[in-house]
């Protein structure tokens, strides 16, 4: 008798459903591996929290950086998954050093591909109109994260560290807002603040206006940073400036108070007297002719331009309108004046009076 050769058709048809089973259960797995790994790749991340950050250093390699993303919260993705993805995005190995934000519903891909082109965290740091050294050095004493690098210095060793030796701090850095990153520090800020001031004070020197009264781009600083002291408004800076210049080109004391107030210093208790206005100091404007030896306030750059251009006019006097507005009432005569200063205190004295009922 003889024998099939091959076994019986049932057996093969058995053999090749096994085979369809096996390819197509091969292919669901496939297909289910591939969707979870886009839903990984692009889907938001779970365990991140408004303002969470994640800091990559340097010498870390990619293992330490993806500890670092679970030690933040991050629980999505094989460790598998994420080389593989770090791999397809060219970041594996290229990961730059920084801070790096973590908001809520950001993915994988947005991650290190951030890490991959350095598009770090930037802090801000606002240095404001009117500061003095005093004010600005304590505030950046403040400013997290920026690195502290100046606190063991005094103002003369500050200023040899930012390349100028002997020179008086106050005003040498102009009122703007900075961005700086993770690991930088507050002489690199102020290095940037110097650097622009001079830039501003430059261009508004090279573009003064003709018979300014001023003899250098240093006195120009320093009348900025009194008109800056002077007032908040805009439109008034000019004004002021022009009160300012025909003072000085009629050979009038300036009599401002905030030079006062600065030569008092930290002595200053909020109020000025009489006896500050006769008390001399190099920055009492009211016993000294010309303008103080140095600036009394961080000057903005609006303020350095009134300075070097100052409005025309014919006005010698100011003073506050006294209706809590910071506007003023500007003068041409003494008379005038005197009348001005007159409403000022009446309306002080109604806005403070205490309740009569």
């Amino acid at each position: 008798m003889e024998v099939p050769v091959g076994g019986s058709g049932k057996g093969r048809r058995a053999i090749g459903a096994l085979f369809v089973l096996s390819a197509l259960a091969a292919g669901a797995l496939a297909y289910w591996a591939y969707a979870r790994y886009q839903a990984f790749v692009d889907g938001p991340l779970s365990g991140i929290d408004a303002g969470d950050t994640v800091l990559v250093e340097r010498g870390d390699s990619f293992q330490r950086v993806l500890a670092k993303l679970r030690d933040a919260g991050v629980r999505d993705g094989h460790e598998l998954e994420w080389r593989l993805l770090g791999r397809r995005l060219g970041a594996a190995g290229h990961l730059q050093v920084g801070e790096y934000a973590l908001e809520p519903g950001i993915s994988a891909r947005e991650v290190l591909l951030r890490m991959r082109d350095g598009k770090v965290v930037r802090h801000r740091f606002t240095l404001v109109e009117g500061w003095n050294i005093r004010e600005l050095r304590a505030a950046l004493e403040r400013a997290d994260p920026l690195l502290n690098e100046t606190a063991e210095l005094d103002d003369a060793a500050l200023m040899a560290k930012l390349g100028h030796p002997g020179a008086h701090p106050e005003g040498r850095f102009l009122p703007e807002t900075y961005l700086y990153t993770r690991g930088d520090s507050d002489l690199d800020l102020l290095g940037r603040a110097n650097t622009a001031l001079e830039a501003a004070l430059d261009a508004a020197w090279a573009s003064r206006a003709e018979d300014l009264p001023l003899a250098s781009r240093e006195e120009a600083l320093v009348l900025a940073s009194i008109i800056e002291k002077e007032t908040g408004i805009a439109e008034e800076r000019g004004e002021i400036a022009g009160v300012f210049a025909r003072r000085l080109q009629a050979g009038m004391r300036l009599q401002t108070d905030p030079t006062v107030i600065y030569g008092i210093g930290s002595g200053y208790d909020g109020n000025i007297r009489r006896r500050d206005l006769q008390t001399d100091t190099p920055y009492n404007t009211y016993t000294r002719d010309g303008l103080p030896p140095t600036p009394i306030a961080m000057a903005g750059a609006e303020a350095i331009h009134a300075a070097t251009h100052p409005a025309p006019g014919d006005t010698l006097y100011f003073v506050a309108v006294g209706d809590g507005s910071g506007r003023h009432v500007f003068s041409r005569t003494y008379a005038e004046h005197n009348a001005a200063v007159r409403q000022y205190v009446q309306r002080y004295r109604e806005r403070f009076a205490p309740d009569s009922q």
